[in-house]
């Protein structure tokens, strides 16, 4: 695993308020695997996470496009889903990924960016368990489990969850596009 993703470029699309763990260790996790990760956000030079935790972006949500990536990863903690599915660029670039058929990890509260892209309508997923009603009213069949995988969609619920998260979202990334993973 340690190798499995060389060459690839992850996103990893946050805002302020990203829950620091749900950032950090999945990322450290997919850049030991050999994957560079690039951060996006909302225009802003460094992103702060609810327990202070500063990330430098690399670049804006405009300036992107999820044609340069082989997945993406979104990390939760509520301010930050919640801020940048209000953001239309944001949006379209989780949509993006759905209609490129290329994997997407999302933890927590991040399947809020989920619901905002209509892109879980008839998946199987997970998240923290406030967001159960929202993703079924989306369409999505809910299940509490550790970590959820759909055709290139990968969903955890919690901090806890974290190094099953890691494990499934290599997994997927390493695999590459997913047919079966369409917007």
């Amino acid at each position: 695993m340690a190798d499995s993703l060389t060459g690839k470029s992850i996103a990893l699309l946050a805002a302020d308020g990203f829950e620091d763990s749900e950032l950090m260790k999945p990322m450290q996790g997919v850049k030991e695997a050999g994957a560079t990760v690039i951060i996006v956000s909302n225009g802003k030079d460094t992103i702060e996470g609810k327990n202070g935790t500063k990330v430098d972006v690399d670049v804006n949500v405009q300036d992107v496009n999820a044609a340069d990536f082989n997945g993406l990863l979104l990390p939760g903690g509520v301010h930050n889903p919640d801020v940048m599915r209000t953001v239309p660029e944001a949006v379209k670039f989780v949509r993006d990924f759905f209609e490129l058929h290329k994997p997407v990890a999302a933890i927590c509260h991040a399947p809020w960016m989920l619901i905002e892209a209509d892109v879980v309508r008839g998946r199987k997923v997970t998240s923290w368990p406030s967001l159960k009603t929202d993703l079924m009213n989306a369409g999505a069949e809910w299940v509490d489990e550790e970590v959820v995988t759909d055709s290139g969609l990968v969903t955890s619920r919690n901090p806890d969850d974290i190094p099953a998260f890691i494990a499934k979202a290599i997994e997927e990334f390493a695999e590459g596009e997913h047919d079966e993973q369409t917007a």
